[in-house]
């Protein structure tokens, strides 16, 4: 019985460290699209110049962070096969079955755009509400 508990031990250590890590990269993605927005911004107020609305630069914004996010998480799904593969074989002694479920697949893409969203946030906000005057003081 001390056995069965201490499994049940390891597996909920393993949870908190994974929650952990995607918590570290949400801080890491957001930071990314955070210098991405304070680097654009002389290209958010000229798009405002030109006429596109708050709207137009916030959809770009977001889009661009959502996008970037999801991409990330499918080359991460398409790596986890060969990955689960390699685990299955090499491992067999410690995991003998080893499957990564549909479920599984839908997780990843699912935090994926968690982290894509939680990242856009900030910097959208920043590019929608930016002054024209005030984008285009920081040229040179």
């Amino acid at each position: 019985m001390s056995f069965v508990s201490m499994t049940g031990a390891i597996v909920i250590a393993i949870q908190i460290v994974s929650y952990v890590v995607i918590v570290i990269i949400m801080v890491v993605a957001a930071n990314t699209m955070a210098m991405t927005a304070r680097e654009r911004i002389a290209e958010y107020a000229t798009m405002k110049t030109l006429g596109f609305g708050a709207w137009h630069i916030a959809g770009a914004v977001f889009g661009e962070s959502l996008v970037i996010a999801m991409a990330g998480g499918a080359v991460g799904v398409v790596a986890t096969f060969p990955a689960a593969q390699w685990i299955e074989t090499e491992l067999s002694q410690f995991f003998p079955v080893f499957h990564v479920t549909a479920m599984t697949v839908g997780l990843d893409l699912l935090a994926a755009f968690i982290v894509g969203a939680v990242a856009g946030i900030f910097p959208t906000w920043r590019g929608a509400t930016i002054r024209i005057a005030d984008g285009l003081r920081r040229i040179g």
